[in-house]
C-alpha cells in the first residue's frame, strides 16, 4: 500500500459534522443497499479518505456475513470508529432519519404530489444510482482486482449471484472466495489492511454479542409470559433484524408474514408502504417507521419508536460485538490471504447487483440510458458530487414529465 492510500485520521470531527456527513447521505442516496454501498465510499474512501479500498471492501464482506442491513451496519462502523458510540447513534440517526420521517408522514396520508410527477422524480433518482454504482464497481475493480487472478474471481461471482439468485449464494460465494484466497494468495506487509481505528475492547464486544443473544432468545419468552401488544412488536422487529440475511428485500415479506395474521396492520395499507419504501432514499429497514406509525391502538410516535428502534437494535449489537475481534483477525497472514480474493469478490457482487436489480428496474429505454450516461459523466469526467448530481437527476425526472 503506498502512502497516497494511506487513509487519513488525523483530521478530528465533532459529533455535529459526522450527523450531517450521515444526514446528507440518507437525503440522497437513492437506489437501495448497494447503491448506498457506492456513496459511502464516495464519501468515505474517495473524498474524507477515512478508508482504503482494501478497507472499506474488508468491512463490506464483514457486513455481508452479519444478518440485518449491510449498509447500515457499513455506517455504524464508520461512526463508531470517528466517534465512539455517540458517533454510531448520530450515524444511525442522520442516515436513517430522513427516510423515516418520509414513510411515517406518508402512513399519515400527507402526501401532496401527484402520482405522474412522483414516478418522474423518483425515476430520475433510480437512474443517478445506476451511474453512483457503476463508478464504484469501475474505481473498485482497478483497486481490488489489478491481476487475472482477481479479476477471474469477479467475473465468476458475478455470474454465480446472477444464475442463482438466493440471498444465501452471496454469503457462500464470500466463504468460498476466503478460501481460495488463502491457497492462491500470499499477504505481504503491502497489502495488509488497516485496521478500522475503535476504542471498543474485546470485553465490549463480548458483552454486546451476549446481549444480542440474550434478547433474541428472551424477548419471545418475555412475550409469551408477559402478553403484550408493545412487546409483541419488539419482539417481532428484533428477530427481523437479527435473523434476516439479504437486506429490506428478504425483510419485508417476513414482516408482511408477521404482522398481518396477527391483526396488528391489514395487508393493503402494508402493501402501500412496501411501494412507498422503494421511492424513498436511506435504508429499506425505515420501512419499520412506516410500519409502527400505521399500527393499530398504538400512537404514532411510540410504533414508529419501538419498530425502528427494534429492528436496528441487533446491527447495533454485532457491529460493536464483531469489529474488535474483526481487526485483531486482519493481521492473521491467512486471513489477509482470504481478504485478497473476498475483496474482489465484493466487486462481483457490486457488479451483479449493478446488473440486477438496479440496472434491470430502471434503465427500460434509450432515453433511460442517456440519462445514465450523462449522469455517469458528471460524476466521473466533471467530478461533480453525488448529491448535486441526484438534486439534477430529480429535477431533470420531474421535467420530464411535463413533456
Amino acid at each position: 500500500m503506498n502512502s497516497s492510500e494511506q487513509p487519513d485520521n488525523s483530521q478530528p470531527i465533532s459529533t455535529w459534522q459526522l450527523f450531517l456527513i450521515f444526514l446528507k447521505l440518507g437525503l440522497t442516496s437513492f437506489g437501495g443497499p448497494i447503491a448506498h454501498i457506492a456513496y459511502f465510499r464516495d464519501e468515505f474512501v474517495t473524498r474524507r479518505r477515512w478508508l482504503t479500498d482494501h478497507s472499506y471492501a474488508d468491512l463490506v464482506a464483514l457486513c455481508q456475513f452479519l444478518p440485518g442491513p449491510a449498509s447500515s451496519q457499513v455506517g455504524l462502523a464508520i461512526g463508531l470508529s470517528r466517534g465512539g458510540y455517540t458517533g454510531a447513534i448520530v450515524a444511525w440517526v442522520g442516515f436513517t432519519f430522513p427516510s423515516a420521517l418520509v414513510l411515517v408522514l406518508f402512513a399519515m396520508s400527507l402526501s401532496s404530489l401527484d402520482n405522474t410527477t412522483m414516478f418522474g422524480i423518483i425515476h430520475g433518482l433510480k437512474i443517478v444510482a445506476v451511474a453512483v454504482v457503476a463508478q464504484a464497481v469501475w474505481s473498485m475493480a482497478k483497486n481490488l482486482c489489478p491481476d487475472r487472478t482477481r479479476l477471474s474471481i469477479m467475473a465468476i461471482t458475478t455470474s454465480v449471484v446472477l444464475l442463482i439468485p438466493h440471498p444465501a449464494t452471496q454469503l457462500l460465494v464470500i466463504i468460498i472466495a476466503g478460501l481460495i484466497g488463502t491457497v492462491l494468495f500470499k499477504a505481504n506487509d503491502a497489502e495488509q489492511s488497516e485496521s478500522i481505528p475503535l476504542k471498543i475492547s474485546e470485553r465490549a464486544g463480548k458483552i454486546a454479542l451476549s446481549l444480542f443473544f440474550i434478547l433474541l432468545l428472551g424477548l419471545p419468552l418475555l412475550t409469551q409470559l408477559f402478553p403484550s401488544q408493545s412487546l409483541l412488536i419488539i419482539d417481532i422487529f428484533y428477530r427481523a433484524g437479527a435473523l434476516v440475511f439479504g437486506g429490506g428485500h428478504i425483510v419485508l415479506p417476513l414482516l408482511q408474514s408477521e404482522l398481518v395474521p396477527n391483526g396488528l396492520i391489514n395487508n393493503d395499507t402494508f402493501l402501500a408502504g412496501y411501494g412507498a419504501a422503494q421511492a424513498v432514499p436511506g435504508p429499506l429497514f425505515t420501512f419499520a417507521a412506516f410500519i409502527g406509525a400505521s399500527l393499530e391502538n398504538v400512537s404514532v410516535l411510540q410504533g414508529t419508536l419501538l419498530s425502528l428502534i427494534a429492528i436496528f437494535l441487533p446491527s447495533f449489537l454485532l457491529v460493536i460485538g464483531v469489529l474488535p475481534f474483526w481487526n485483531k483477525l486482519q493481521k492473521n497472514s491467512k486471513m489477509r490471504s482470504a481478504l485478497l480474493a473476498i475483496n474482489a469478490a465484493v466487486v462481483g457482487l457490486l457488479l451483479a447487483a449493478l446488473y440486477n436489480p438496479v440496472w434491470t428496474s430502471t434503465i427500460l429505454s434509450t432515453q433511460d440510458f442517456v440519462f445514465g450516461l450523462l449522469a455517469l459523466s458528471l460524476l466521473m469526467f466533471w467530478k461533480l458530487p453525488p448529491w448535486l448530481v441526484v438534486i439534477l437527476s430529480g429535477l431533470s425526472g420531474w421535467l420530464l414529465t411535463l413533456i
